[in-house]
């Protein structure tokens, strides 16, 4: 045992040390932390050893983004100051053994997949960003419009961060913005493309109609997981949390 994870504390302080980091790892396009979505099996700590089971909703959920949330666990599990080996392992899941022999060989996400990995793990967390950010842009500025029966689309295109009302939806876009490098600050265009440059008055009503279809997607997709983990898994408590 390391002089690190003595100090930490006993075995029930280390995984809730444990517990703790994985709290940094969101599905990308929930915006939510693997372990309040119950991603996250169990946790098992013996000294400097962690080993961690995740689960998904289905056997079926999409290799690269089950390779995608097992790997960031393995990565803030190994940045604790205390920890040694770490096994993470993603179980009932039909690709369970190529994810779980690459997590364990250190191989990444293109070693893991080879010729089936369509780009790298960054490109792939980019592409999960890039669609929450359409996915919270489409959420805020149709709140703003219910808001005001006045406003027309086209008129979204002047619409800046500050002109938008404080809340959950709001702050929900900036850390989206922000997670693509886009900037948060109020007077920042909302309506623009994940390079930060505003689109033209006259394709704001299609720009808006895609990222609605982005919002609608994302937001089906949660709800059909979270009821097809209460399904698999019986014991599981989690429920439609509300917008982060």
């Amino acid at each position: 045992m390391t002089a690190a994870a003595t100090a930490v504390g006993g075995p029930g302080c280390r995984v809730a040390a444990a517990r703790r980091a994985l709290d940094a790892v969101v599905d990308p396009e929930l915006d939510e932390p693997i372990t309040d979505l119950e991603f996250v099996r169990s946790i098992e700590v013996d000294g400097d050893r962690v080993e961690v089971h995740l689960r998904l909703p289905t056997a079926f959920c999409a290799p690269n983004f089950a390779y995608l949330m097992a790997s960031d666990a393995k990565d803030v599990l190994t940045a604790l100051d205390w920890t040694g080996e770490i096994v993470v392992e993603l179980d009932d899941h039909h690709d369970s053994d190529l994810i779980n022999a690459g997590l364990a060989a250190d191989a990444g996400y293109r070693g893991t997949f080879r010729h089936e990995a369509d780009s790298d793990l960054d490109g792939l967390r980019e592409t999960f960003r890039r669609k929450a950010h359409a996915a919270a842009m489409e959420r805020a500025l149709t709140a703003l419009l219910r808001a005001d029966p006045d406003r027309t689309p086209e008129s979204l295109h002047g619409v800046t961060l500050g002109d938008l009302p404080a809340g959950p939806g709001t702050d929900a876009l900036r850390r989206r913005r922000a997670a693509i490098g886009l900037g948060t600050g109020d007077g920042e265009p909302v309506l623009v493309g994940h390079d930060g440059v505003p689109y033209p008055a006259e394709q704001v009503p299609l720009k808006l109609r895609m990222a609605r279809s982005q919002r609608i997607s994302i937001e089906g997709n949660a709800h059909f997981c979270r009821g097809l983990l209460r399904t698999r898994y019986p014991g599981s408590t989690v429920g439609d949390a509300g917008q982060r």
